[in-house]
């Protein structure tokens, strides 16, 4: 089973609509948000991001990989392929066909290599998409 890739219209390098939504979020839980979206940023050249839902997306061009969002007491690092992401620390939460999330909670440890390591692989696994085409969702 194949399913189209997810496209936003009007990713761009830099959107000032993010840079905006975090000086809006700029408490402990905007820190939060900011400093997971920055290493979304820095996963490549080919990088561009919107404002979707409200939120801060990262995409590969206009196929989107991961997404923060803020919450009353927690951010969520979200990832529209989460479903099909080597999770080994087991940090993913969700049960939708295609989207995951990790939840960060101030104050509360976070491993912060494996969420890295997320990042990084949903980064990989859109450009495999991409420049591939859109591989079998895990069942």
């Amino acid at each position: 089973m194949r399913t189209e890739l997810l496209r936003f219209d009007g990713a761009v390098e830099r959107n000032p609509a993010i840079d905006a939504w975090m000086k809006e979020h700029a408490g402990e839980l905007g820190v939060i948000a900011h400093q997971w979206f920055d290493v979304m940023r820095k996963c490549g050249d080919e990088v561009r991001e919107l404002l979707h839902d409200g939120c801060p997306a990262a995409c590969l061009g206009d196929a989107p990989f991961g997404y923060v969002n803020v919450f009353t007491s927690h951010v969520n690092v979200g990832f529209f392929h989460g479903a099909s992401l080597p999770d080994p620390a087991r940090l993913l939460q969700g049960a939708g066909k295609f989207m995951r999330h990790v939840k960060i909670r101030p104050g509360t440890a976070t491993n912060a290599a494996a969420l890295r390591r997320l990042i990084e692989a949903a980064y990989a696994d859109i450009k495999e998409r991409v420049e591939n085409g859109n591989r079998r969702e895990k069942p």
